[in-house]
């Protein structure tokens, strides 16, 4: 099975296919982005020889599969946060509506202008439609976009090494098998559940309040 799976991720599209669902998940958040670079590591990771033992001859598909989850994650959150930017009345309306959306401006407002506020949109990037929240909050809260987007292309390239390290390790640890794909797909959902807690955790002037 992994053998078939593994020719495919030799093949340029699925880096397109990968790149796609992650760019779009910004806007539908239950598309399995992270379920398909998992998935297409465990297969690079099982083409390498890395599930036996032997030495990896498939690092450059694995840095392709890191770049393109990476890079069309920056995009995604780009396109989420210019449109926010530019939504007028009608968008406002409706992030008003949302209080998570409201939460998340609130707290974006001053901590991205700080030296370490922007760790929020790194670890928003691991909640399940954080990255969401985030890039539309800074876009609706016309936040500059040099305060935004390093720290993104910084949230992006963290997801994607993760993501990438589990479908590796997982299947050099266990074995090339969806036993490996599950148990790092459990890792990637402890990592969103650690990620959630940690934003709905109030904001430190709330706290002294």
């Amino acid at each position: 099975m992994w053998e078939s799976v593994g020719s495919l991720t030799g093949s340029p599209w699925i880096y397109v296919i990968v790149a796609l669902s992650v760019l779009f998940d910004v806007f539908v958040p239950v598309l399995p982005s992270g379920v398909l670079v998992i998935t297409a590591a465990t297969a690079a990771a099982a083409g390498s020889g890395a599930a036996t033992g032997a030495v990896p001859h498939g690092v450059p598909d694995l840095l392709a599969l890191t770049l393109s989850a990476a890079t069309a994650s920056v995009l995604g959150d780009l396109v989420a946060y210019r449109l926010a930017w530019r939504g007028g009345a009608r968008l406002d309306r409706a992030i008003a509506r949302s209080r998570r959306l409201t939460t998340a401006q609130e707290r974006l407002g001053g901590a991205l202008a700080r030296s370490s506020g922007g760790l929020l949109v790194i670890i928003a990037r691991f909640a399940p439609a954080g990255r969401s929240v985030v890039s539309f909050a800074a876009g609706t809260a016309h936040r500059r976009v040099r305060e935004f987007l390093p720290w993104s292309a910084l949230a992006g390239v963290a997801w994607a090494l993760y993501s990438v390290a589990l479908g590796y390790f997982g299947a050099q640890w266990l074995g090339a098998s969806w036993l490996s794909t599950i148990v790092s797909l459990l890792a990637l959902v402890g990592a969103g559940l650690v990620a959630v807690y940690v934003m709905r955790r109030p904001a430190p002037e709330s706290q002294e309040a």
